[in-house]
């Protein structure tokens, strides 16, 4: 008897037993296409708007997160950094333009080790935004669950220090604990961690694509 295929090419059916994972999978699609349609188009542009002022005015936006999350806080760092700039690719002479100032605090290891390792992992945000963070500065916290330690306690300096706080999270109810010090909150409406982060993957390129659009906007205005 020919044995089913299980490598890279095997189809879906195949690999799951048949309807099973074909079920899966269309249960699995269906329902981040329902949570992508639930997105909250008014907080999608709140935060818009707080990126934009933050721009105009020399602000710095600061991502943190864990895991998947912490992976994200770098990939908007470099899609919001990078893709929103008007001016790209103009060489050294020539000054530069309007752009977003945005560093992920998930990328020196060396430091989060330090700082997990010596003080502890539930500050090794709150002890960079000691050093960095102004009054002025924006804090974007990504976390599904809204109930890491280290996220929390840094949405709770920034808050006190005066700062912008917004947070991605979802409908989960631990998430209390992050929204209990967000400013901004983007909910997504669902309680399923692979979903909650594909639907914040999906809020990072929203933000990006517009955001670009708006500085363009302003800097041939």
């Amino acid at each position: 008897m020919m044995q089913e295929s299980t490598g890279p090419g095997a189809t879906l059916a195949s690999q799951g037993g048949g309807d099973g994972t074909a079920t899966t999978v269309e249960r699995y699609l269906t329902e981040v296409s329902t949570a992508v349609r639930a997105i909250d188009l008014n907080q999608i542009e709140a935060v818009l708007e707080t990126l934009l002022d933050a721009c105009r005015r020399g602000s710095t936006v600061y991502t943190i997160g864990n895991g998947g999350s912490a992976a994200l806080a770098s990939h908007m760092a470099c899609d919001l950094g990078k893709n929103t700039s008007p001016d790209l690719g103009t060489g050294p002479a020539a000054p530069a333009q309007l752009r977003l100032r945005i560093v992920a605090l998930t990328d020196n290891s060396a430091l989060l080790t330090a700082l997990g390792n010596d003080i502890d992992y539930a500050d090794v945000f709150v002890e960079q935004l000691k050093s960095l963070l102004r009054p002025q500065d924006v804090v974007i916290a990504i976390s599904g669950s809204g109930a890491s330690p280290n996220v929390v306690r840094a949405l709770h300096y920034a808050q006190s220090a005066g700062a912008t706080t917004i947070g991605l999270t979802s409908i989960r109810t631990s998430a209390r604990a992050a929204l209990s010090y967000t400013d901004i909150p983007v909910v997504v409406q669902t309680e399923v961690m692979e979903q909650i982060e594909d639907l914040h993957s999906v809020v990072n390129h929203v933000l990006a694509v517009h955001l670009r659009e708006r500085i363009a906007a302003e800097v041939s205005a």
